[in-house]
């Protein structure tokens, strides 16, 4: 079992910045690949952002390339998402999400919500224009 819990949404301006953070806890953090999704009110959750288990690996949505980056902390159990240059579209609520890294072979495998066991209860990130 892990434990997901996510921090540091909030409301921004066009163009500022958000960290996102993902503590997690109750198993070996480093066994996991780790996701971001997001999700607007009525609509589906959205893959954001992927990381393998070394960091080694990461994988982002096509709108969110060179604005967003995902890293991770082995040490600290946590992931991080640093969102720069935010838009009005980027508003939702930020999932973090956690599989255990044998189910992630293929990209196809990290983008998609249903491969990952466990999830945190969100936070809310609102961009104003």
């Amino acid at each position: 079992q892990v434990q997901l819990v996510e921090s540091g949404g909030g409301l921004v301006q066009a163009g500022g910045s958000l960290r996102l953070a993902c503590a997690a806890s109750g198993s070996t953090f480093s066994y996991y690949a780790m996701g971001w999704f997001r999700q607007v009110s009525g609509k589906e959750r959205d893959f954001v952002a992927a990381i393998s288990r070394s960091g080694s690996s990461t994988y982002y949505t096509d709108s969110v390339k060179g604005r967003f980056t995902i890293s991770r902390d082995n040490a600290k159990n946590t992931v991080y998402l640093q969102m720069n240059s935010l838009k009005p579209e980027d508003t939702a609520v930020y999932y973090c999400a956690a599989g255990p890294n044998s189910y992630f072979n293929t990209r196809d495998r990290y983008t998609a919500a249903t491969t990952y066991n466990y999830w945190g209860q969100g936070t809310q990130v609102t961009v104003s224009s």
